[in-house]
């Protein structure tokens, strides 16, 4: 059983629709057959700690030269703050744009040039987000040494901009992780994981 994938499945923050005439429509138009509202595990202490102790020892063995965590806004945030809260380290976040007032700064928190960071996002998708944090990381001089997420999709689309930009990421669950335990629960049969993973390959 994969711990992540199960939290996930288990807490309704990940819906599956395997028939293509009830796909989810994403804020980017992508019909899906696959719904991620991760921002509902915060609610669940269990899932929670499952997931803050599978972070955290991957970022020590990864990262293990971090100076602070950075999660996204809005839905790293927690992430990033029960992370740095373990570790015993600094946490900022970063915001998607510049604010347009005071010192007009994407980062929120207090942080020195070249400090080494990672980024927490709760999933990744396109990859969008995570770069836009990665630059607005690097606007401010900070060093990101990689992204970390609850959730990847594993999209070719983000997996060739990750490698453009040298950006190492690690996901605690991907998408095909979730479909075996999907399936160990009988939520879904395994011709309809078929079904979705050339939908995931014609992203």
């Amino acid at each position: 059983m994969n711990l992540i994938a199960n939290s996930l499945l288990e807490s309704k923050s990940v819906f599956i629709e395997p028939k293509i005439e009830n796909y989810f429509t994403w804020t980017s138009g992508i019909k899906s057959p696959i719904y991620c509202d991760n921002r509902q595990l915060i609610s669940y202490p269990n899932y929670r700690n499952i997931i803050v102790k599978e972070f955290c020892q991957l970022i020590k063995e990864k990262f293990s030269h971090v100076e602070i965590i950075a999660g996204t806004a809005t839905a790293g945030i927690p992430w990033a703050a029960w992370i740095a809260q373990e570790l015993n380290l600094p946490m900022i976040y970063i915001r998607s744009s510049s604010k347009a007032h005071g010192r007009k700064s994407a980062i929120e928190g207090f942080s020195k040039p070249n400090q080494k960071i990672i980024i927490v996002e709760d999933l990744i998708s396109t990859g969008k987000s995570s770069i836009e944090a990665f630059e607005n990381a690097s606007n401010e001089n900070l060093l990101t040494l990689g992204i970390v997420s609850i959730f990847n999709y594993g999209f070719n689309k983000s997996v060739e901009s990750f490698k453009q930009h040298k950006l190492n990421t690690y996901s605690l669950c991907s998408l095909d992780d979730l479909l075996i335990e999907a399936n160990r629960l009988d939520k879904i049969s395994k011709d309809q994981i078929k079904m979705i993973k050339i939908w995931k390959e014609s992203i």
